[in-house]
């Protein structure tokens, strides 16, 4: 083993961290707005539009993230978008998360009681004015804690971006035990960073879902 401290593994671990969550916040950002795309085109009334982005949640759900990231990565390149693998992961993990978010918030969507939809028509509104006056609100209340709670699906899912090169946490990790050969230490350090990482995101979705229960009630 060489002469690395504790700090040094840790300190090196912390600033590989900023990139997880920069990747993770990429991803969640680019996942949500190309989610809420999915979203409209699914309840647009289109027959095309519905099966087009079923299609795109199956094909997502049903594949492994980390092909999905190989494809981003190796497989642009074939065809000439040879992209660095910060922008590989981040096309990989968005395309990933849009097709989670729009499935969770098309369930909040279909929670809404059908006669919230006859009494929004009944009013005279128009479909934009239905879903943003009257179905929307009613489903974000639905949405919003296993929306957080997803982040947290996002943030472990940046480690696979390992494979392809991108130094986060994990990446960071393996460097520091190739040099090291102290693994015990190293990815338990890892680990307690993932952990605290992940744990308030989950702690928040918690709470956000009894205070919905509570609303509810």
């Amino acid at each position: 083993m060489t002469g690395f401290t504790t700090w040094d593994i840790l300190r090196n671990l912390l600033l590989a961290a900023r990139w997880t969550i920069a990747l993770s916040l990429i991803a969640f950002l680019g996942g949500f707005l190309l989610g809420a795309g999915l979203l409209l085109l699914r309840l647009s009334g289109r027959r095309w539009a519905r099966r087009a982005t079923g299609l795109y949640v199956q094909l997502f759900q049903g594949t492994p993230l980390l092909i999905q990231l190989f494809l981003c990565f190796f497989g642009l390149a074939l065809v000439g978008l040879d992209l660095p693998p910060l922008a590989a992961a981040a096309v990989a993990l968005t395309l990933y998360a849009a097709a989670f978010l729009s499935e969770i918030w098309r369930g909040a969507v279909d929670s809404v009681p059908r006669g919230q939809w006859e009494a929004a028509r009944a009013l005279a509104l128009t479909w934009p004015q239905r879903l943003r006056l009257v179905i929307l609100p009613q489903a974000l209340r639905v949405a919003i804690a296993p929306t957080v709670g997803f982040l947290v699906q996002v943030v472990k899912g940046t480690a696979l971006a390992s494979v392809i090169g991108f130094v986060e946490l994990t990446k960071a990790g393996t460097i520091i035990v190739n040099a090291t050969f102290d693994s015990a230490r190293t990815y338990g350090f890892v680990a307690l960073l993932y952990f605290a990482l992940c744990y308030p995101i989950a702690l928040a979705a918690t709470v956000l879902e009894r205070r919905l229960a509570r609303g509810t009630r």
